[in-house]
């Protein structure tokens, strides 16, 4: 985001010279303006972060599509097995994104390849990253791994496609 212009009362005073107090003047709108930007930071701000949670809802409910496709593509007796997989693969890839995926993926730089900061999300909300940001890119990191679980559905064990999403979004 570009940095918003600055106020300053001495460069402002000599533009309004006109007037009997020009210094208070001056005062006065540099102080308004001051306000003014800070409520067009805050709102900025929430707006922001107000399309990341809707996006994130949005990719999220994605994982229903995916776990309709894949009840409909096993045979009936696989069903409840393929959705609980599908609920399992949230669950689990949110635990292993939270530990390693957002470290890995958003770290910062330690050998241009791979990151090694916040892992555990330490040091989370930031200057740079908070919490919205981690749910959308969890969001998007599931979703890779629910693609897939169509295609392996009653091929693979449970707990080697559990381990194969752990994995995945980590």
């Amino acid at each position: 985001m570009a940095s918003l212009p600055t106020c300053s009362a001495a460069e402002l005073t000599p533009l309004l010279s006109f007037t009997a107090n020009a210094t208070a003047a001056a005062d006065y709108i540099c102080n308004r303006f001051t306000a003014t930007s800070d409520k067009f930071t805050t709102t900025t701000y929430a707006i922001d972060n107000t399309y990341l949670l809707f996006s994130a809802y949005l990719v999220f409910a994605m994982q229903l599509g995916f776990a309709m496709l894949c009840a409909g593509s096993v045979r009936a007796k696989n069903t409840m097995n393929i959705m609980l997989t599908n609920v399992l693969d949230a669950a689990a890839g949110g635990l292993s994104y939270y530990i390693f995926g957002f470290a890995f993926a958003f770290g910062g730089p330690s050998n241009g390849f791979i990151g090694k900061h916040y892992f555990g999300l330490k040091s989370i909300p930031s200057a740079v990253y908070d919490y919205s940001f981690f749910l959308y890119h969890w969001a998007f990191a599931i979703a890779a791994a629910g693609i897939t679980s169509g295609s392996i559905a009653e091929r693979t064990q449970f707990v080697a496609y559990l381990i194969y999403s752990s994995f995945l979004t980590g």
